[in-house]
């Protein structure tokens, strides 16, 4: 039996009165790679975004329902989003790296979190780079400014930032859209090896990206899951025919 890291209930989310996702219902498992495939405008990057509550900064944001991060419903008063954002890291569609050196860019979070040791910051640092795949690469340049990074290499140091305060879920918004194809398969390499540890989940447009990378797979059409399951069922035998059509390019 897989065990659910985020249970999703009954969410609904309104931006003023447009009703962008409606009724979700969604168990995405531990330490596996779930997608969100679907096409533009469907809600799939707003889905994401309410697992770390990025939504709350959105002016006439209204929530129903909730999500629970092993049991926990994040949107209880109870829940500090300060820590809920530490426990749930996030990289976006284009590679936004801060315009500082490589060292501060991974350490900026360290240090929001208390961590003022120098030999600590040195550890944590090296080792978010090592798990970000990234490491060898720019280890004799670690005091050159971010922005000097090619993009493929800006986007794994964005990974590195967030893995470096050690969360447990990590959401990826389109993380390669931005990327050439040999960045984005050192990117989908990294993001294979990530889920041994952490629970991942990420919103693609690309179907084969979705195919290679993810274990479970979810099709949302206009603010909806149409479906979820096993990418291979998903991709070989869809149980409904709107999964079926858009598999096979008809819409998107």
């Amino acid at each position: 039996m897989v065990r659910s890291k985020i249970v999703i209930e009954h969410l609904n989310l309104w931006f003023d009165d447009n009703h962008v996702l409606k009724n979700i219902n969604l168990h995405i498992p531990e330490q596996a790679v779930t997608a969100i495939m679907g096409p533009s405008g469907c809600g799939k990057s707003t889905l994401l975004r309410c697992i770390n509550r990025m939504n709350d900064f959105i002016p006439g944001t209204r929530i129903e329902g909730h999500i629970l991060i092993d049991g926990k419903d994040i949107y209880h008063d109870t829940i500090n989003v300060y820590e809920l954002r530490k426990r749930v890291g996030m990289v976006f569609q284009k590679p936004n790296p801060f315009p500082k050196s490589i060292f501060e860019n991974v350490a900026y979070g360290l240090k929001i979190h208390g961590i003022r040791d120098r030999k600590l910051l040195h550890e944590k640092v090296r080792k978010a780079l090592i798990d970000a795949n990234l490491w060898d690469e720019i280890k004799n340049r670690l005091h050159e400014p971010a922005l000097e990074l090619s993009g493929g290499q800006q986007q794994r140091l964005c990974i590195a930032r967030a893995l470096a305060v050690e969360p447990e879920i990590i959401l990826l918004d389109e993380p390669a859209s931005a990327l050439d194809p040999i960045s984005t398969a050192k990117l989908e390499e990294l993001i294979r090896k990530l889920r041994e540890k952490y629970t991942i989940v990420i919103v693609t447009h690309n179907l084969q990206q979705a195919a290679r990378v993810s274990d479970y797979t979810a099709f949302m059409l206009m603010g909806e899951i149409v479906e979820f399951d096993v990418t291979t069922k998903i991709f070989t035998n869809p149980k409904d025919r709107r999964t079926e059509n858009y598999l096979m390019g008809k819409f998107g």
